[in-house]
């Protein structure tokens, strides 16, 4: 017998056992008007439903047979009213038999048991049913609900997995780069960065979501690398509140928004620029901002030249959060560009331990 039938029949027997002692009290406190003597009083009340609770098991695979017709809720009430007659003579027969050894019993009490065995059992095969049908109707919607888990999470992975070739490419792109420039030291050195980076990626547990904190472990790798490139030509500001630290983002939800504002608002300038990246509790939301002290203009010229990071970006977040998150796009009167994300709050705290950030 497989795990579910054994979990089925037991969830049976427990229902069948409550359900019967439940409905023989319910009948003793509604009799008790009728209370005569303890002996008649036991007899009359107790023989009855030890036979109909019995009958129930005659029942059982009768019902459980007409489910597996699938068909429609008036033709099992029509054969479950016809087995329960059925049923309910052998039940009134053997009752009437019983109560006979302590006193005489009617005919008409006899019909009495019939008809009220009758209607029991019949009410018993519509409960049964109905309880299956409930049950078959949650395993359904588990079954869904698991399915369109399973497929979220397959399509995050695959958005996710989608970053790391495009992020090695434009590492080790940079990296060609300070070759031909014969800057071998930041060479070597970019590449023990990209290698230490890559290894935590790979010895990391992969997950839908990571804390804040974790996400910026990770950003702060990449804008290594990427100041051993640009030197001091590209400075940084951080300013996280401390509240926000264990907020849950989307894995890697940051590298690729950083990515693309130190490579259109800070490498093509001479000069070079500042990154700054901003987090805050706005309306009991999450709310990150990052930044780009670029000319105004050049984020509107490259606006779509990185369709990968900020295409992906927005797929995720709309595969997590549905229509419940924010993320704009804009440039500022002062100049440069700015990406603001709105996130609904959720902490590592309440969740499962959140796993170290992974790409």
């Amino acid at each position: 017998m497989s795990g579910e039938n054994v979990l089925n029949l037991r969830s049976f027997w427990r229902i069948q056992i409550v359900g019967w002692c439940c409905f023989y009290l319910f009948d003793l406190l509604e009799s008790i008007h009728n209370f005569m003597t303890k002996r008649v009083y036991i007899d009359e009340e107790t023989v009855p439903i030890v036979f109909m609770f019995l009958g129930s098991f005659v029942l059982r695979p009768f019902c459980r047979w007409q489910l597996r017709q699938s068909q429609s809720w008036i033709a099992f009430e029509l054969k479950a009213a016809a087995a329960a007659m059925v049923t309910s003579i052998p039940v009134a027969c053997a009752a009437g038999l019983i109560l006979r050894r302590s006193y005489h019993v009617p005919w008409h009490a006899l019909v009495a048991i019939l008809m009220w065995s009758f209607f029991i059992l019949f009410m018993w095969c519509s409960l049964y049913f109905s309880i299956k049908q409930w049950q078959q109707s949650s395993m359904e919607k588990e079954r869904l609900l698991r399915a369109e888990s399973e497929v979220r999470e397959a399509r995050l992975l695959a958005l996710r997995y989608q970053l790391n070739p495009h992020f090695l490419f434009n590492s080790l792109n940079a990296v060609s780069t300070l070759v031909l420039d014969g800057n071998a030291p930041a060479a070597t050195r970019m590449l023990a960065q990209i290698g230490d980076l890559l290894r935590t990626s790979l010895d990391s547990e992969v997950t839908a979501e990571v804390t804040l904190s974790q996400e910026l472990a990770f950003t702060e790798g990449y804008l290594a690398i990427e100041q051993t490139r640009l030197g001091e030509r590209l400075k940084i500001d951080m300013a996280v509140s401390m509240e926000t630290r264990d907020a849950l983002v989307p894995n890697m939800l940051l590298q690729p928004l950083v990515e693309n504002a130190v490579r259109y608002g800070v490498a093509p300038l001479v000069e070079g620029g500042r990154i700054a990246i901003k987090s805050v509790l706005h309306a009991d939301r999450l709310r990150i901002v990052i930044e780009n002290s670029g000319r105004r203009g050049e984020g509107e010229q490259k606006k779509n030249g990185n369709g990968i990071g900020l295409g992906n970006t927005a797929e995720r977040l709309k595969t997590l959060y549905g229509t419940n998150f924010e993320f704009s796009l804009g440039w500022p009167e002062g100049g440069g560009c700015e990406v603001v994300l709105e996130l609904p709050l959720r902490r590592a705290r309440n969740l499962q331990e959140a796993s170290p950030c992974a790409l």
